[in-house]
């Protein structure tokens, strides 16, 4: 067991993960500092979700090891796991999950809640959310009566009202339009840097990656530039159909100097 970088709030190294046996994750490291956006980017099916719920600790990988805050998160029994993503990580996925019979501020202050904090406290905290996302007049409504585009506010509340150490955004603006996708991130960036909350936002659009301090790419599973990744076979397609071009050329280029010198005595190439 290697221990992680100091300056890393969340590190994982040679994770391996299989979804009924085909191949989900293989071979991927990553390290992320506290306050630190990082997109994970690719198209769908690359394995973005999966890195997630690895190191968000809903999964377990098969082989590898994730770390948060000096702490091996791939040893941790199940009740360990639960109550790390209860006090410190927040999730928002590309489906809001709000309960209908509860009312918004309740959706909203529901990790506080299930953690046993007061009533009360609770309540304030998921207000305070609600209004920064401009929802707040919506507080005692219940879900039904919301756009898809303020539930998804009401799901980076609940995300955001523990303030925990690591929020997992698994394509949170998926569902939204443009203007709506960019209120969003805003809000999510903002308060991630404001509050030092780390983000790791699983996105295959390259507009949501642009708000990231840095990205990593994953493809079929892998990082991107891995060795025997699709990425790495085209490139060497590529190379390889540029390489058997330019000798094709080369020989054109010599018939026509053989003949011309056979016809004319001399030769001229023009470029």
């Amino acid at each position: 067991m290697v221990a992680p970088p100091d300056n890393d709030v969340l590190w994982a190294r040679s994770l391996h993960y299989s979804h009924s046996g085909s191949p989900g994750l293989i071979g991927v490291s990553v390290g992320v500092r506290r306050g630190e956006v990082l997109a994970v980017t690719g198209p769908r099916g690359s394995g973005k979700t999966t890195l997630l719920r690895c190191l968000a600790g809903q999964l377990v990988p098969e082989q590898g090891e994730v770390w948060f805050d000096g702490v091996p998160v791939h040893t941790m029994g199940p009740s360990a796991r639960e109550r790390l993503r209860r006090d410190r990580f927040g999730w928002i996925g590309p489906e809001p999950g709000l309960l209908p019979e509860l009312k918004v501020w309740e959706n909203a202050a529901l990790p506080l809640l299930i953690a046993g904090a007061p009533h009360r406290a609770a309540k304030h905290a998921a207000c305070e959310w609600l209004d920064r996302l401009d929802i707040g007049a919506f507080a005692r409504k219940r879900p039904s009566a919301l756009t898809r585009a303020e539930s998804q506010r009401v799901a980076l509340a609940r995300a955001l009202v523990g303030e925990p150490s690591v929020i997992f955004a698994d394509d949170p603006t998926a569902p939204l339009h443009r203007a709506e996708q960019a209120n969003l991130l805003r809000t999510l960036t903002t308060a991630a840097r404001s509050h030092e909350i780390t983000v790791l936002l699983a996105t295959h659009d390259e507009r949501t990656a642009e708000v990231a301090d840095r990205r990593v790419a994953l493809l079929d599973g892998r990082p991107a530039t891995a060795p025997g990744s699709e990425a790495e076979a085209d490139a060497d397609a590529t190379a390889t159909a540029a390489a058997a071009a330019a000798a094709e050329t080369n020989a054109d280029a010599r018939l026509a100097l053989t003949t011309d010198a056979e016809g004319q005595g001399a030769c001229s190439l023009s470029v």
